[in-house]
């Protein structure tokens, strides 16, 4: 009967660390929204040709990443000409299980999707380049509800818009480079940015779609998704405008940081003392009450600390610096310094470490050159897509770039169009986030989905 016993609470053991290690990635920056895995057991040598391919399957172009759940992945891929594609694979094989379509036609510069899903219980959520906002059932793979984000709140439709730099201007034109809003689940509520005349952030019922609460207008339309951040022991949604002017110009208006009350869509407090006028990254919960907002196009970073006072919040500034950003996502965090892809059309920094007082300590500028790829903290160590070809395993040390493995298994995109657009990045532009789960990384280049084994 002992050994019985013994038997059992040894399988529950089992159990639970194998749960562990298949730590799933529901959404957009993984579980906790950090670029942060538990994975363990990361293999510390590749052969010269890189971490084993497990499977890859052909996809659309853009820059949408996966999400995780139960061995399966989710992907809202696109097709310009027709729409937008849920589809779901087989984590194991590669295999497609599902898919389903809708009509969203119209393209931009960057063509392409560009958001991330997020996964909760038999739900799957998305919106599109469009701004149209599906929920999946990830069992019927039929549609539960859908909205549309942008012309619900009185923005004009995709194939309405003028389209290039008026897509900047706000006051309901189309955004220049679509609508990269990669939702957030909070208790009951589906959160995202709508950045239209009518709303800024708005919250939906995620079981039927009805609107819970909605903002004011916050500021001019940018591509950062909302955040979650603990302020004062409570939760806030944290949300970034975009500032005016642009190429030449300055900025006319400063950028808006905005905390909310995600109970009721109260704005509880704004700083202004930060610009971006194209912001992407999210805001990154520094703890202690601190924010950094980091950002491309040579707005670099600011650190600010939220102070409440009774029932007011006040903003700190901390620090800002032009010498730490990212064109496409918040950093990552490991042992009191952050790592970030400062490259952008004006700075070639490549690989950045920054201190938590914000003092750099090195920069890879353009040996080696990192531009807008994907980073994921796990096992002590960052997997990271330089955003072209190669994939990186790095040590995280304030003293210096340690790069312990490398491989050239991204392939060529053949991203053609634009000259502009191909002049400023060229032609590869492997942006998508990346996913990690049960020691299988997957990374979306432009045409393929690929899963490569990099754990035991």
């Amino acid at each position: 009967m002992k050994q019985k016993r013994v038997f059992i609470l040894a399988f529950i053991l089992s159990s639970c660390l194998s749960n562990l290690m298949a730590q799933d990635w529901p959404q957009f920056l993984g579980p906790e929204r950090n670029s942060t895995s538990s994975q363990k057991n990361l293999l510390r040598t590749w052969p010269a040709e890189g971490p084993e391919v497990l499977w890859s399957a052909e996809v659309g172009i853009g820059f949408g990443g996966p999400v995780i759940k139960d061995g399966k992945a989710y992907l809202l891929d696109r097709d310009d000409k027709y729409g937008d594609y849920m589809r779901c694979f087989d984590m194991k094989t590669g295999a497609e299980l599902w898919k389903y379509g809708y009509a969203a036609p119209g393209t931009v510069e960057f063509p392409g999707s560009r958001s991330v899903p997020v996964i909760d219980g038999n739900l799957v959520y998305s919106c599109g380049p469009n701004g149209d906002l599906y929920c999946f059932d990830t069992n019927t793979h039929q549609p539960v509800w859908n909205k549309n984000v942008w012309t619900d709140f009185g923005g004009e439709p995709a194939s309405k818009s003028e389209g290039g730099f008026s897509g900047l201007a706000g006051g309901g034109k189309f955004p220049m480079w679509a609508i990269a809003q990669c939702p957030v689940i909070y208790g009951n509520l589906l959160i995202l940015a709508s950045q239209t005349p009518q709303a800024g952030v708005v919250a939906y019922n995620k079981l039927n779609g009805e609107v819970v609460w909605k903002t004011p207008t916050l500021g001019n339309v940018s591509y950062v998704s909302p955040s979650i951040a603990k302020i004062d022991g409570e939760d806030q949604v944290v949300m970034i405008t975009a500032s005016s002017g642009g190429w030449g110009g300055g900025a006319k208006e400063p950028s808006n940081v905005v905390g909310i009350n995600p109970k009721n869509g109260e704005v509880l407090w704004t700083y202004s003392g930060w610009s971006c006028w194209i912001p992407s990254s999210s805001a990154y919960d520094a703890g202690e009450n601190k924010l950094l907002i980091i950002g491309g196009y040579q707005a670099g970073a600011a650190m600010i600390q939220i102070e409440k006072s009774g029932n007011t919040y006040n903003v700190k500034e901390l620090f800002k610096t032009a010498e730490f950003g990212d064109h496409t996502k918040p950093p990552v965090y490991c042992n009191g310094y952050y790592y970030a892809q400062y490259t952008t059309n004006e700075r070639r920094d490549g690989l950045v470490c920054m201190s938590k007082d914000g003092q750099i300590m090195w920069k890879t500028k353009r040996e080696p050159a990192f531009s807008k790829g994907s980073m994921i903290l796990a096992d002590g160590l960052i997997l990271a897509t330089d955003g072209e070809t190669k994939l990186y395993l790095i040590e995280p040390d304030p003293t210096g770039f340690k790069p312990i493995a490398s491989a050239n298994i991204l392939k060529e995109s053949g991203m053609t169009g634009n000259d502009r657009v191909i002049g400023i990045v060229g032609t590869n532009q492997n942006w998508s986030p990346m996913a990690l789960a049960d020691g299988r990384l997957l990374i979306k280049s432009q045409k393929r989905l690929m899963c490569v084994k990099v754990a035991e």
